[in-house]
């Protein structure tokens, strides 16, 4: 569903400068929509609406918080991935669980993309990235910063049994693309992972990348950077500033996985199952009709 927003000025702050900074930031948030508040700051430093402090950042809260109490911003603009509720699917009546279930029903896209997941740092993001891996049947794998053993050996575990594709061979290779902070913390969780990914899969043939935040798109794109924070154990050999994962907008986000997935797409493969599965689909609303007559 597309949400339509007036293009009327949002409703005015007690504060001149605020008025100016809420369209600013409206402008921000509509372009890379959804997106978390810190990707905001993020945007509005890069464009010079407010300085890259701790007192920017919270001007930027302080000001999303209000246009979203007053309707000037849409809440679904906004994406807070770190709470989220519990709760078993239930259906109103067998016809309602039917009608779920053939709307749902979708095709292991295994076969036309190969074993590739997309691993990141950050749970906050996950919002962000999500609709592309959903749409392309692909794992997202939140590490939120260092991974626990038993994450990161589940995972390898995962692709020797490889559940999802019965006709996979162990010998099919398994591709990882990560996405993380670029500081001296953040440059050592992806090693860390990839070490052990290796060591609980020795068989598997992995191929790991990360494919943000590197040098290359700091200085291509532009990001704004934080200072280094001296108390990170790891930064007594690291040079310049330290850039966070935030600081990629999200629509650049997206397109950047996105681009990393379709380059693994078989069109041949991917026609197949697309019309093998609108056939099935079709077969189970027959099947619904057929239960629900009776």
């Amino acid at each position: 569903m597309t949400t339509t927003v007036s293009k009327a000025s949002p409703k005015k702050s007690g504060r001149p400068r605020d008025a100016i900074t809420r369209l600013a930031l409206l402008e921000i948030v509509e372009s890379v929509s959804p997106c978390t508040v810190r990707q905001a700051f993020y945007q509005a430093t890069v464009r010079d609406v407010v300085p890259k402090t701790e007192a920017g950042y919270d001007k930027v809260g302080r000001l999303l918080v209000e246009m979203r109490l007053d309707g000037s911003l849409p809440w679904e603009w906004i994406t807070d991935n770190m709470r989220w509720m519990r709760k078993p699917r239930t259906y109103g009546s067998l016809e309602d669980a039917a009608t779920w279930w053939a709307a749902g029903y979708r095709r292991d896209l295994v076969p036309a993309l190969g074993r590739v997941e997309i691993w990141l740092e950050k749970d906050a993001l996950a919002g962000v990235i999500y609709p592309v891996t959903e749409e392309w049947d692909v794992p997202l794998m939140v590490t939120r910063g260092y991974s626990s053993l038993s994450f990161l050996h589940t995972a390898a575990e995962s692709w020797r049994m490889d559940w999802r594709n019965e006709d996979a061979e162990p010998e099919d290779p398994v591709t990882v693309y990560y996405l993380g902070d670029h500081d001296p913390s953040g440059r050592d969780i992806d090693r860390n992972i990839e070490r052990r990914l290796r060591e609980f899969a020795p068989d598997t043939r992995l191929r790991f990348k990360r494919i943000a935040v590197t040098e290359e798109q700091i200085t291509e794109w532009s990001l704004p950077g934080r200072p280094t924070k001296r108390s990170d154990t790891r930064s007594h050999s690291w040079v310049g500033d330290s850039v966070e994962l935030d600081a990629i907008p999200p629509d650049r986000l997206r397109d950047l996985v996105r681009r990393r997935l379709e380059a693994h797409v078989n069109p041949d493969t991917l026609a197949r199952i697309r019309s093998a599965e609108a056939a099935e689909r079709e077969s189970i609303r027959d099947f619904a009709r057929q239960v629900l007559s009776a």
